[in-house]
């Protein structure tokens, strides 16, 4: 009769070599992963993915005891094709707007830590770097929640060619920055970017400060750390001040507490989400034609498809005076039968229509 021991050390390396084989099998499938995340612009870590498959595969080992353990060689598993995927996504050139300490940089580091994050001194720019294969992504902010859309980035996604691939929200605490030898008494201006001064200005009218717009809140730190003018403060991240040297001189002034900030993550290639996925958005821009009832019918037909709207904005376009052209976002995935007939009756009512992109909204 063969030793135990030595029989289960004989399965043990069995097994093991058949893991080592699977193993290098599954890294290569997160190699292919890692470069569709790259190429749409796509978090390395999909929580919301990794829940589904710890789910569907525990229920595979009916042992109860044994099932725990297996989750936890699941969970280890994961975190090793995240570490690969970094790896592999470091080469990743993420443009934003503003500069090391923005708002968007901030979210830009929380979205691809591992990438390469390239400043552009706007929106514009960052979003063409896109366009012209300089950079792989942008993440760029689209709304805020106490002072609304960021126009100048909607248009760029009506009138540009990238898609949105993910959203994140980002909780934006504004502080008053100041010099290392200042007190907030002998501040006078303020500067900060404009979206800045409309979340701080109930702050700003109640202190009695000027406010003077500036490119961004970054940048209007490294303008105060400049200056050296103990009467010039600026409204940034605390993050800002630990890069340009400055003094917190009051913390979180923005009005509204719940202060949040979307960004969109845009780039070349348009990811189609499959039927079977949950959470998932769809934005549409469009124009409609010069007709009584247009817009009505055009709504009408997006509820009528199932696409719960969320989302309803105008804007002005800018090379036909008094004419606009409408964003939307809704529940619902576009890259879908339903979707398609959707798209094809709204072009009877639509002069221009786009669907910019999809999303999955995270819980």
């Amino acid at each position: 009769m063969k030793n135990k021991l030595k029989e289960a050390r004989e399965i043990i390396n069995r097994v093991d070599k058949q893991m080592a084989e699977l193993f290098v099998e599954r890294m290569g499938a997160a190699k292919m992963v890692a470069e569709y995340k790259q190429e749409h612009g796509l978090e390395i870590y999909d929580a919301q993915r990794e829940e589904e498959l710890i789910r569907a595969n525990a229920s595979l080992v009916e042992d109860e005891k044994i099932r725990a353990y297996y989750v936890n060689f699941l969970k280890n598993n994961m975190a090793v094709s995240r570490s690969y995927q970094s790896e592999l996504m470091q080469g990743m050139r993420v443009a934003y707007s503003g500069t090391e300490g923005a708002f968007a940089h901030i979210a830009t580091t929380k979205l691809f830590p591992s990438a390469r994050k390239v400043a552009f001194p706007n929106f514009e720019s960052a979003y063409k770097a896109v366009e012209d294969g300089d950079c792989d992504v942008a993440v760029l902010p689209v709304e805020n929640s106490y002072n609304g859309e960021v126009g100048q980035v909607t248009d760029l996604l009506f009138s540009g060619s990238l898609y949105v691939n993910g959203v994140m929200d980002l909780a934006v605490s504004h502080n008053l920055l100041g010099t290392k030898d200042a007190n907030i008494d002998q501040v006078k201006q303020v500067v900060s970017h404009a979206q800045a001064l409309g979340q701080c200005s109930a702050y700003i009218q109640e202190k009695g400060f000027e406010g003077i717009e500036y490119v961004n809140t970054a940048l209007a730190a490294k303008f105060v750390a400049e200056k050296g003018d103990k009467t010039i403060a600026a409204i940034a991240s605390a993050e800002a001040a630990d890069i340009f040297g400055l003094k917190v001189l009051d913390h979180n002034i923005n009005a509204s507490r719940s202060n949040t900030t979307k960004f969109v993550i845009v780039s070349r290639s348009e990811r189609k989400h499959s039927l079977k996925e949950m959470g998932v958005h769809t934005i549409l821009l469009f124009t409609v034609r010069n007709q009584a009832g247009a817009l009505a019918k055009a709504i009408e037909i997006i509820g009528k498809h199932g696409f719960n709207m969320r989302t309803l904005r105008s804007r002005p376009m800018k090379e036909l005076l008094w004419q606009y052209y409408f964003y939307i976002e809704a529940e619902g995935n576009i890259n879908t039968e339903e979707g398609a007939v959707m798209m094809k009756e709204l072009s009877q009512y639509c002069d221009r229509l786009k669907s910019v992109g999809t999303y999955i909204k995270k819980s």
